[in-house]
C-alpha cells in the first residue's frame, strides 16, 4: 500500500483539477493551498478532525474570517477525498464546528440623497471612468465587468447592457515562481452572465456617444486597452474622497443598486436576476431585510384577518 504525503497528493490533485476549472478558481484554490494548507498539513500522511477542529480555531484566532476558512476547508476536503479515492491516504470525513457568530453581517450602501449626489456629479462632469460608476450604480455590476465592459455590450437600440466578460488579476505559480496576470473571462458563473436593462436617464448619457464610439473599444478608458480593478478601485476613491462621501467599498455601489431594487418593491426573483446570482437565496440573504415598518405591517395585517 502506497501511502503517500498529503503534499503529493496536493500536486497530484492539482494536475488533476486544472482541466475542469476556471484559470481564477484554480488561482483562488493555489493561494489557499499555499497559505494555509500547506505549512500546517503538508508533511501529514493522515488528517484527524480534531487537527483540523484546532487549526480552525488557530486560523480565526489570527483574524481570518469565518467564510474563508470555510473555502480552506472546502478546498481541504476535495483534496483528501481525491487522495482517498486513489487510495494514497485515509480520510474520514470529519464535521468541523464553528463558534456562533456574535456580530450580524451588515451591508453597506449609499443612502439615496448621497446616491443622487453622485449620480448628478458624474452628468456634471462627465468623464468615462465616471460613467463606469454610473453604470455600476444603475446596473449593478461587479467591478471586473465594468472593467471589462465594451461599447458593443452596451445596445441603445433596445436599451440593455450585455455582461458577458470580466477582468480580473489572478496569481499564478509557474515552475516554482509567482506572479500575477491580468485576465479576461467569462463572470463568475454562468449565471452572471445576463442582460441588464438601461435605465432612461443612462441611456440619455450613452446614446450620443455610441454613435460616435469604436465599438471594439473598451468603456472606461474608450480605448483598445482596458484598466484593471485594482487601477479603477483607487480612482473611485479618489473620485468619493473628493465628494466628500462615506468611505464605502467599490462593490457598495452593486449593493447600493440592489438595494434600491429591493426598496421600490421589485420581485426578488428579477433582483436576483439583475445581480446575476446563481440562486434566490444569496439575494435574500444580502438584501432581504425587513424594517420595522414592514414587520408591523405584517402583524397589523395578520390580526385584521382573525378580527
Amino acid at each position: 500500500m502506497n501511502k503517500k504525503q498529503l503534499s503529493e497528493v496536493i500536486n497530484l490533485w492539482k494536475e488533476n483539477k486544472k482541466q475542469y476549472v476556471k484559470k481564477s478558481s484554480f488561482s483562488a484554490y493555489t493561494l489557499l493551498i499555499e497559505n494555509h494548507v500547506l505549512p500546517v498539513f503538508g508533511d501529514k500522511y493522515s488528517i484527524e478532525e480534531a487537527e483540523v477542529q484546532a487549526f480552525v480555531f488557530q486560523k480565526l484566532e489570527s483574524g481570518l474570517s469565518q467564510k474563508t476558512i470555510k473555502d480552506i476547508l472546502i478546498v481541504l476536503k476535495m483534496i483528501l477525498k481525491y487522495g482517498a479515492k486513489h487510495k494514497w491516504l485515509d480520510y474520514t470525513p470529519f464535521d468541523i464546528q464553528f463558534p456562533t457568530e456574535r456580530e450580524k453581517y451588515t451591508i453597506e450602501v449609499l443612502s439615496r440623497s448621497d446616491q443622487k449626489k453622485i449620480m448628478n456629479y458624474i452628468q456634471e462632469h462627465f468623464t468615462f471612468r465616471n460613467l463606469g460608476v454610473y453604470i455600476c450604480l444603475s446596473a449593478g455590476i461587479r467591478i471586473g465587468e465594468v472593467c471589462a465592459l465594451t461599447w458593443e455590450d452596451i445596445d441603445t437600440d433596445n436599451g440593455v447592457i450585455s455582461v458577458n466578460r470580466t477582468i480580473q488579476r489572478i496569481y499564478v505559480i509557474e515552475n516554482g515562481s509567482r506572479k500575477t496576470e491580468l485576465i479576461l473571462d467569462t463572470p463568475k458563473t454562468k449565471n452572471s452572465i445576463r442582460e441588464i436593462p438601461i435605465s432612461k436617464d443612462l441611456l440619455r448619457i450613452l446614446k450620443p456617444f455610441k454613435k460616435i464610439v469604436n465599438s471594439s473599444f473598451f468603456v472606461l478608458t474608450n480605448d483598445a486597452k482596458p484598466t484593471e480593478p485594482r487601477t479603477y478601485r483607487s480612482y473611485y476613491k479618489n473620485m468619493m474622497a473628493t465628494l466628500n462621501m462615506p468611505d464605502l467599498k467599490f462593490h457598495g455601489l452593486r449593493h447600493s443598486f440592489a438595494t434600491r431594487c429591493i426598496e421600490s418593491n421589485c420581485d426578488y426573483k428579477t433582483v436576483s436576476v439583475l445581480l446575476g446570482h446563481s440562486n434566490i437565496s444569496t439575494t435574500l440573504n444580502l438584501y432581504v431585510h425587513p424594517n420595522m415598518e414592514q414587520k408591523k405591517k405584517a402583524i397589523e395585517q395578520m390580526f385584521k384577518a382573525l378580527r
